[in-house]
């Protein structure tokens, strides 16, 4: 299997390259990125410059690239819908051309915030966000095109996110986190999307949907994560919990409940709590 890593330079990309070097299924990876370390240069502001000859081989293209802050993506919309849905567009159209099979990287951003909602593959998209409705433009641009499958991530938790490496930073340091809430989402771990997508690259045509809702099966709190860890480090956490601003919320929703049609019925990832996903994460740190 050959596989173009678009967004090579990216935080979930790096796990995804420690699995691809030891993965059987997978002989090549090209890493495509604007980064100077990546083997081919793309500038998704202009993606017309690229030479996609070279994905003529290619059989897969993972499509991790985007400017993925939400308060970014409001503050700064042209430039950012023109690198999330204006260059990606024009990227993945020249590799669908070219035969390749696309998985984006999407979000759960693209539901929108119905209240008392559990979003499914089957909802109806509704994203309100600027972030969100950058992803959903893209999903509706191919979602009838059969080469094309979009992964919509919830939080995706790990040792190196943002609010985890918070935490252990602030026990490192004996300091207490100032903790948001509410703010739930169904937490995933990295190494599930690195899963999902080991096997989506060797069971393409047994999925039957275009999209699949990547989500834990619980309803997950950043002061739930801060216990967890708690339970792990010997509550060596100290936190305080305060609520957001009302700008905090408005780029993002409070509550985003996601789960899937589909995951267990096709073996995609195991059945697990949080508690043993999020402790298995946490091996890794020694």
């Amino acid at each position: 299997m050959k596989i173009a890593l678009v967004g090579s330079s990216g935080y979930i990309a790096g796990y995804l390259l420690e699995r691809f070097s030891v993965e059987p299924s997978v002989n090549k990876v090209l890493q495509i990125d604007q980064n100077g370390n990546a083997q081919a240069y793309l500038n998704l502001l202009e993606p017309e410059n690229f030479d996609y000859s070279i994905l003529d081989e290619m059989d897969y293209v993972i499509f991790t690239a985007a400017v993925s802050g939400p308060d970014k993506c409001a503050a700064e919309y042209d430039f950012c819908w023109s690198v999330n849905v204006t260059g990606t567009i024009y990227f993945i159209r020249k590799a669908l051309n070219r035969n390749c099979r696309v998985l984006f990287f999407s979000s759960d951003a693209v539901f929108g915030d119905i209240p008392g909602e559990i979003y499914t593959e089957k909802s109806e998209t509704r994203a309100e966000t600027p972030y969100g409705r950058m992803k959903k433009a893209v999903e509706d641009e191919f979602r009838k095109n059969s080469r094309f499958k979009a992964i919509r991530l919830s939080y995706v938790v790990s040792t190196r996110d943002r609010f985890v490496s918070y935490c252990l930073e602030c026990m490192q340091k004996n300091e207490a986190a100032d903790i948001f809430h509410p703010f739930y989402r169904n937490c995933i771990v990295v190494s599930d999307v690195v899963d999902v997508v080991i096997w989506f690259i060797n069971h393409w045509s047994e999925y039957p949907d275009f999209a699949l809702n990547v989500a834990g099966s619980e309803l997950i709190s950043r002061i739930r994560i801060a216990d967890e860890l708690n339970r792990q480090f010997a509550n060596r956490l100290k936190y305080t919990i305060s609520t957001p601003d009302g700008n905090f919320y408005k780029n993002r929703p409070q509550i985003t409940q996601m789960k899937s049609l589909y995951m267990q019925e096709y073996g995609i990832l195991k059945d697990e709590t949080f508690t043993e996903k999020l402790k298995k994460e946490l091996s890794f740190l020694t």
